[in-house]
């Protein structure tokens, strides 16, 4: 999530869009039939800025960097999961519950997922091996 914070009129001119289902003021959720077509340029190698634009967005408003950002994603969904995993919502589904699947990793995503848990981890126990050795003063 960005942190851009939109106005009433963008979010009006947003909810005009035939290719947006729902706009708050912190976030735009994009019609799947949109998110599909979106996908499928992209991969015939029309630039991410371009399809949003024919698709009637104001990138001022979106944000310049949100196009790409969101056809990596959507690229990377659709790879993993096909339509189906377009036409699904996936957000605030888990509550922050349960352990992050690694299911549909590649190897290499995987061990950079592991890598990053490790130094975690690692910065962890050094944070608490400090605090007890703080309290033992």
């Amino acid at each position: 999530m960005s942190n851009v914070i939109f106005t009433k009129e963008q979010i009006d001119e947003l909810l005009s869009n035939p290719n947006v289902a729902k706009c708050s003021d912190k976030a735009i959720t994009y019609s799947k039939e949109f998110k599909i077509k979106a996908v499928q340029l992209y991969n015939e190698g029309l630039q991410p800025k371009e399809i949003f634009r024919q698709a009637g967005f104001n990138i001022n408003v979106i944000g310049r960097r949100k196009p790409q950002w969101l056809m990596h994603s959507w690229n990377k969904l659709f790879r993993l999961k096909g339509e189906k995993g377009l036409k699904t919502e996936s957000r605030g589904g888990g509550g922050g519950r349960g352990k992050l699947k690694t299911k549909y990793l590649s190897d290499r995503e995987k061990i950079k997922w592991m890598e990053a848990e490790i130094a975690y981890l690692k910065a962890e126990n050094d944070f608490l091996a400090k605090l007890r050795a703080k309290r033992a003063e």
